[in-house]
């Protein structure tokens, strides 16, 4: 029987370049689960987590990868995740399944602008964190200024259970402030953990900082404070204890350091993780109530009422519950990552798909080690295994018999840049539907449409590289070369007044007519509201039926489709519908649906609408003589600089720059910089476009509209 107080799941985030994979690596080699350690950049073949070709070529993750390993006597699922924003859904989903999480931050970087977003993942998500310092031995490490950003930027407590000894080239150990030793690690890859008393250089500042650890720990238990004030004996025991409870309700984010390339400190953090991390016991996870939630959405307002929750047991003998977090297409079908997080999955046995209400049959189970896997014949609560040739979507519940539930779906952010994609060769078209609707369906931030004037495949995603990775993709997996058109902002179109409407829609052609009025108001919704679209009913007295009104919803959504613009989705819309007109014999649900599309239509014109454009936020890195420059050159591209700071001859300029301003960026840094700057983008919010931008863009909207339908003639 499997202990599962002695199971984690956890999984590794970070900035770009702030060395996950790297100290994935060391984990694994330090586990024993591979036996020579490899580099991210190496030429023998690339670290173990990065198993596509394209990641080992441009020494950047860019799928999530899963793989298994023991230490301490505790079994650790371990997921290394992308740090490029432009796959920043395989992180969401990543943390959508985890207990807990290592954050890594650069020693010199500090809390960098991916960083925030992680944060955020890991928030949304609840799911306890430590923290982890890389790159000790970096020119400029200073973790006291990488622990101020913390509770400055993330508004965490962070909680140092180490100090270094040495900095840079002099990065020589750890001291541990809960044993008050001196660590060091020995041997050719830093495998043997040697303790020893601390040096009487660092014994002041140890004492100094423990004893802010343990004032800190004070503050959430009144026994440690008592002995503190008393100045008597502390047990060891008990700090570790007090730092996993306060670890658990997220009050302090513990803090370890060292540096993975070196192999300094990672051993110390494995300990961490298990010391301090949840177990799948540890964890309150809740499931939605299927028929609760069919009746939420059957209010007579309209209005979505809170489904019942249940909360699971991560125990085996109950009815399974499990959500398939992650799907990778492959030459023999589907392989899907499961999260179980209530009862077991069996080879053989079949459970039913809560979205589809299909039974599906699993037929093989497998444990991952990044692209290899292990045969199992059962998997239960707690554990994260994948299924191969299962057809399902990624967020789908699965159950046992006897049970309907669904759990909370995986926020996938909306894309902000697109471009038009078409094969070389005629031959080749099939290949290409193939390879996008795998994509499609691997990766929920790549969204595929056809453009129903031109007849042109459009294909949307996060940014630049993210599109760039799938058409290379593309070519290398299926053979297949295309032609790609410029990419493309994502624009979108809000309403700047309120208005009230009042329509009519009659129709008599022979027989039973068309008829339904609607009354009511547009409203604008907050700029960070949560949904683009709401619809709220305020008709009394069954002025409408209460079957229509649903229609009346669906007609209104059709159109914000296409805005009368430049035909971009409408966004920041609450349309309230107040009164009404129907006829006994005449009305049905397709004349309401009618009357608000053509309603919406209407109303949209006389709401004085404006164009908004994807912001994005920026952070550059650039050597100090440059930053006057790189700092003139972001404002010609409508940048905003909000705040820059120079650390060690490196400033850091942080910004919010218009999307539309920012397509071949690099090149334009690189020669600026003479080749020694460096950014990081992701996307920040929408925002009005200027009014006298907006013109020109509607103008050049209108122009390739005319040229595309020229070429389809």
């Amino acid at each position: 029987m499997k202990d599962l107080s002695k199971h984690r799941n956890i999984g590794i985030s970070a900035h770009i370049d702030s060395g996950k994979t790297t100290l994935t690596e060391r984990i694994l080699f330090y586990s024993g689960r591979i036996h020579r350690i490899q580099e991210v950049k190496g030429k023998d073949g690339g670290a173990t987590m990065d198993s596509m070709d394209l990641e080992r070529e441009k020494g950047i993750t860019i799928q999530s990868a899963a793989t298994f390993v023991e230490w301490m006597d505790h079994s650790v699922n371990v997921i290394d995740t992308p740090g490029h924003v432009d796959f920043t859904v395989e992180v969401e989903r990543s943390l959508r399944v985890l207990d807990g999480a290592i954050l890594v931050l650069c020693a010199v970087g500090g809390v960098q602008s991916q960083s925030l977003t992680v944060d955020r993942q890991m928030k949304r998500y609840h799911v306890p964190r430590i923290a982890f310092i890389n790159k000790m031995d970096r020119t400029g490490a200073n973790p006291d200024n990488v622990m101020q950003a913390m509770k400055d930027k993330l508004g965490v407590t962070p909680l140092p259970l180490q100090i270094p000894m040495g900095a840079e080239e002099n990065f020589e150990g750890v001291v541990d402030l809960i044993k008050m030793k001196a660590v060091y690690f020995d041997g050719d890859n830093g495998e043997t953990v040697r303790y020893e008393d601390i040096p009487a250089q660092y014994k002041d500042k140890a004492e100094e900082v423990r004893g802010e650890m343990l004032e800190t720990l004070s503050m959430y238990d009144d026994d440690l404070m008592m002995a503190l004030l008393e100045e008597t004996e502390i047990d060891e025991q008990r700090i570790h204890e007090l730092i996993r409870e306060v670890t658990l309700q997220q009050d302090v984010t513990p803090v370890l350091m060292g540096t993975a390339y070196k192999n300094k400190g990672v051993q110390e953090a494995l300990d961490a993780v298990v010391r301090y991390l949840p177990s799948p016991l540890d964890r309150k996870v809740s499931a939605m109530d299927v028929k609760s939630l069919e009746a939420a959405h059957a209010n007579e307002d309209g209005s979505p009422a809170e489904p019942e929750k249940i909360p699971l047991e991560a125990d085996d003998t109950k009815p399974l519950v499990s959500m398939a977090f992650k799907t990778v297409v492959e030459q023999f079908g589907q392989l899907t990552y499961f999260r179980i997080y209530q009862g077991e999955i069996k080879k053989g046995d079949s459970y039913y798909n809560m979205r589809t209400g299909k039974k599906v049959r699993f037929g093989r189970l497998v444990r991952m080690h990044a692209d290899s896997r292990e045969d199992i014949e059962q998997a239960g609560a707690g554990d994260i295994i994948a299924v191969v040739g299962v057809d399902c979507a990624s967020g789908d519940t699965f159950c046992g018999e006897g049970v309907n539930m669904t759990l909370e779906n995986i926020f996938v952010p909306e894309p902000v840049v697109r471009r038009s994609i078409e094969p070389l060769t005629r031959d080749g078209a099939d290949k290409l539907g193939k390879a996008l609707e795998r994509f499609r369906r691997e990766d929920p931030t790549f969204q595929v449409s056809s453009d129903e004037e031109t007849g042109e495949t459009i294909v949307a995603g996060m940014g630049q590289l993210h599109l760039d990775v799938y058409i290379e993709r593309i070519r290398r997996e299926y053979g297949v070369e295309c032609t790609v058109g410029d990419p493309k902002v994502a624009y979108r179109e809000c309403p700047t007044r309120a208005v009230t409407y009042d329509y009519r829609h009659k129709k008599q052609s022979g027989g039973s007519g068309q008829f339904a009025h609607i009354k009511g108001r547009l409203e604008l919704l907050e700029e960070d509201a949560e949904n683009a679209y709401e619809f709220e009913n305020e008709v009394t007295q069954g002025r409408i039926p209460k079957e229509y009104i649903p229609a009346v919803d669906q007609g209104f959504q059709q159109g914000t489709v296409k805005g009368p613009l430049g035909e971009w989705e409408v966004v920041g819309v609450r349309m309230v519908l107040s009164d009404g007109q129907y006829h006994e014999v005449d009305s049905s649900e397709m004349a309401f649906k009618i009357c608000a599309f053509a309603c919406m239509r209407e109303t949209l014109i006389k709401a004085k609408m404006a164009v908004q454009e994807p912001i994005m936020n920026i952070e550059i890195e650039v050597p100090d003589e440059f930053q006057g420059t790189v700092s003139g050159h972001l404002s010609s591209k409508r940048g905003i600089i909000t705040s820059s700071e120079v650390r060690h001859g490196v400033a850091v300029i942080y910004a919010e720059v218009p999307l539309a301003s920012m397509f071949d960026y690099a090149n334009e840094l690189r020669s600026l910089t003479q080749g020694k700057g460096t950014f990081s983008m992701e996307f920040a919010k929408y925002r009005q476009l200027p009014s006298s931008l907006q013109d020109e863009v509607i103008k050049r909207r209108q122009m390739e509209k005319e040229e595309r339908l020229a070429m389809s003639r």
